[in-house]
């Protein structure tokens, strides 16, 4: 036992060591000029107005809230949503983040992506939305000691460290609450068929703490298909939210 405390011990200050990222965490995090790219992503406590807005057009109803910590926490921590996964939630103080919900009330199918979705602030950046895997993989960078133990111990097996039990098992265990809060309540690709309404939240990088308006593009939202099912026309609701404070 004393020689399997030894080499966790080796491998934690090992892993406090490693400089290895996921690429995912090297790619800009907008679409700017690079003198801006510095100030993206910092943790900035956003307060904008107004914090809820909606828009209608051709049937298809279109509802934007701005999540503030306070919203984020009460909606993660509400147990009949999210059951035994509901506590923390799953983003962090870099993220911008909004509650969008889609209500087709027209007589035809819609379709969208929420990856199209973007995020424009009055200096000229963009920003694109992050999805669970870049949240996941920015979780785990927080906490390399995890990542590389258990990167090094999940092949092991009975008699690894001269110990009859199964190691790896035991310790190379990767926690799904994050991911599986973030896969629960995003906003979702696909079609919305007449009456459906659909709600989700997305996140993005946070924007330059210099900005002083934000829009958030809820675009490319496609209806009145063909018999080829080729989309005949595309849909644009854009929301403006001004900066009080950061």
């Amino acid at each position: 036992m004393h020689r399997l405390l030894w080499c966790v011990a080796a491998l934690l200050v090992v892993s406090g060591c490693t400089g290895r990222k996921s690429s995912l965490l090297l790619e800009r995090h907008a679409r700017g000029p690079m003198s801006d790219m510095t100030m993206v992503g910092h943790r900035i406590d956003w307060k904008l107005e107004p914090l809820k807005q909606t828009q209608e057009q051709q049937g298809i109803e279109v509802t934007v809230e701005f999540a503030s910590r306070e919203y984020l926490k009460e909606l993660y921590g509400n147990k009949k949503l999210f059951g035994p996964y509901a506590g923390k939630e799953p983003f962090f103080p870099e993220n911008l983040v909004f509650y969008i919900q889609v209500h087709n009330k027209a007589t035809e199918r819609i379709w969208m992506n929420p990856v199209e979705f973007v995020v424009v602030d009055d200096r000229g950046n963009q920003y694109a939305t992050i999805d669970a895997d870049y949240l996941d993989v920015l979780a785990e960078s927080r906490q390399p000691w995890m990542t590389t133990t258990r990167g090094m111990l999940e092949d092991a097996r009975p008699g690894y460290f001269g110990l009859s039990v199964p190691v790896g098992k035991l310790v190379a265990q990767k926690s799904q609450g994050r991911f599986a809060l973030i896969k629960q309540s995003s906003l979702q690709l696909g079609y919305l068929y007449p009456g459906v309404t659909h709600d989700g939240v997305l996140a993005f990088w946070s924007p330059v703490g210099e900005a002083k308006s934000l829009t958030l593009f809820v675009s490319n939202i496609k209806t009145d298909f063909d018999a080829a099912n080729v989309p005949q026309t595309t849909l644009e609701f854009p929301f403006t939210f001004h900066v009080l404070s950061q």
